[in-house]
This record gives structure tokens, C-alpha cells and sequence, in this order.
């Protein structure tokens, strides 16, 4: 069931987080125009070749990624509930001389209007900590497959629901699996500030003041097999799946292993898990 009154929240929630966590990361468009990019080599290879193909990137925060792609040659469409991060990424593009467009919509009513008017593309997009804000996984696929030209692909590469069972001292503590959302009272944090630098490749900037975010998060959490399942039942074709015992960028626990490419791991002598996945699957 889809529930609009949690997707308000995290409205609010991203609004508050979004210029928290843009306020570490120096001359972005600075960066971008200069042939930076966000993108990591499992999203790009993933998507294989873009250049001159139509690519949705939903739930696509500030829109670093969103340029990155757009950088390899594709038109490309983003899509964000945040109105800070639709602002952002609008004067982002504009400034990196980077072309895209940006829409500000939940996803839901966004795919459904967008399935209504024939609107299609060839790649649809989403990654890190994107399905953990839907409410409803399945209608958001269904969604998905609706706006998919024949042979288009989705591609997925997030982090993984095993990962999401251990607190931030690497303890086990939640469901693999919840019914309910789970609610952060205290809201999206500033995990850019946490993340050592791997969620800042344009360069470190002074740490600012702390963050404490005045609106309260819900987040979903589910199962591969619920991910997997969702994906199949929406009438794709699972073409690639892969796992990953690294996260990209972020950090999540306090006692990891750093690696080159701004990678994160299991620290020496605890044992390796699978912190990421990635997927494609296909329109018929």
C-alpha cells in the first residue's frame, strides 16, 4: 500500500538533510565541468553504453549522478520528491553546463502520470538508499515497467538488506525483514559528513556546524528475495545480479576498512558480508 503521509515526512526530512549535505562538498560544478563524476564503475557498467538513449533516474537526490550520466552522452530525465534537491540539481545543471531535466514529484504519482501520457525511455535508474523509501515496492515497479521502452532495462544498484540488519557499531539489531517502516525520530542525518570523505570526490571541506534535523524519517526495510520477487512480478526479466562485499561512498558502520575508489569494507578479521547489490532486468 502506498502511504503519501510517509513519503510527506521524508519530504521534509530530505529538505533539512539535503543542504546539510551539500554544504561539504566544494565546487561541484567546478567539478563536473571539469570531467568529474559521482558515478562508480558498477553503475556505469551496469548501464553499458548510453550515449543517445533516453535515461530515468528516479529518486535522484541532488542530481550528481543524474549529470554524471547525462555526462556519457544520454538525455536524461531526474526525478526527486525533495524540492531542495530538484532546486539544487536544476542551478547544478545549469552551472556545469551539464543538460538535464529535473521534475519534483513523489515517484508514485510521477510514474503514474507519466505511464498515462506514453512517456518512455530506455534505462530506467535508481541506486544507494533509494527502495528503502518506497512504501510500496511493487506498484513503484509495475511503474517502472510502464514507462520502459521494449527492451529497456532497469538498473539497480543499492545497498544491501543484509547490511541493514547491524547498527552503527557493526551490532545486530533490527529485522531483516520489517511490516511496519521503521522511524528515525531524529530524521536523515548527515551521513556525508560521516562518510570520511567517500561521499565527497570533488574535494573535503572543513567539517560545518552539526546537524540535527527538526523531521522525523521512515525508511522500508525488506528482504533480496521481497527485492527480487517485486522486480519479477512487475513483469521483467532479471538479465544481471550481482553482490558486493564493499559499499561505495558511504560508511556505514564506525569500525570499516577503507579502500582505494573511496570504497568502504569489512575491517581486518571479521568476516566479510555482502554490503551491496546490483541488477538489471528487462522490459519484454
Amino acid at each position: 500500500m502506498i502511504r503519501p503521509d510517509f513519503h510527506e515526512a521524508n519530504r521534509l526530512s530530505w529538505n533539512a538533510a539535503t543542504v546539510a549535505h551539500n554544504r561539504h562538498k566544494p565546487d561541484q560544478a567546478g567539478f563536473l565541468r571539469g570531467g568529474g563524476s559521482t558515478l562508480f564503475p558498477e553503475e556505469t557498467g551496469l548501464l553499458g553504453t548510453v550515449q543517445g538513449k533516453t535515461v530515468l533516474h528516479l529518486l535522484c537526490n541532488s542530481g550528481q549522478d543524474t549529470l554524471g550520466i547525462a555526462a556519457l552522452g544520454a538525455e536524461v530525465t531526474g526525478v526527486d520528491i525533495s524540492d531542495e534537491a530538484i532546486a539544487f540539481a536544476t542551478r547544478l545543471s545549469e552551472e556545469s553546463g551539464i543538460a538535464a531535466t529535473f521534475e519534483r514529484s513523489d515517484v508514485y504519482p510521477w510514474l503514474e502520470a507519466a505511464v498515462n501520457a506514453g512517456r518512455r525511455f530506455d534505462t530506467v535508474f535508481c541506486s544507494y538508499g533509494a527502495l528503502c523509501w518506497l512504501s510500496d515496492l511493487g506498484t513503484f515497479l509495475r511503474g517502472v515497467a510502464g514507462v520502459l521502452n521494449p527492451g529497456g532495462r532497469f538498473v539497480c544498484v543499492e545497498f544491501h538488506p543484509v547490511a541493514m540488519i547491524f547498527d552503527e557499531q557493526g551490532e545486530p539489531k533490527y529485522d531483516y525483514r520489517m511490516a511496519e517502516p521503521l522511524a528515525w525520530d531524529d530524521g536523515i542525518r548527515d551521513y556525508v559528513a560521516d562518510s570520511c570523505g567517500g561521499l565527497t570526490p570533488s574535494g573535503p571541506v572543513a567539517p560545518a556546524e552539526p546537524f540535527n534535523n527538526p523531521h522525523p524519517c521512515y525508511e522500508f526495510q525488506r528482504g533480496l528475495g521481497d527485492i527480487l520477487g517485486a522486480v519479477i512480478l512487475a513483469g521483467l526479466t532479471l538479465r544481471e545480479f550481482h553482490e558486493y562485499e564493499f559499499t561505495n561512498g558511504w560508511k556505514p558502520f564506525a569500525e570499516m576498512k577503507s579502500l582505494p575508489g573511496r570504497r568502504w569494507t569489512s575491517p581486518d578479521g571479521k568476516p566479510s558480508i555482502p554490503l551491496m547489490f546490483g541488477l538489471v532486468a528487462e522490459r519484454a
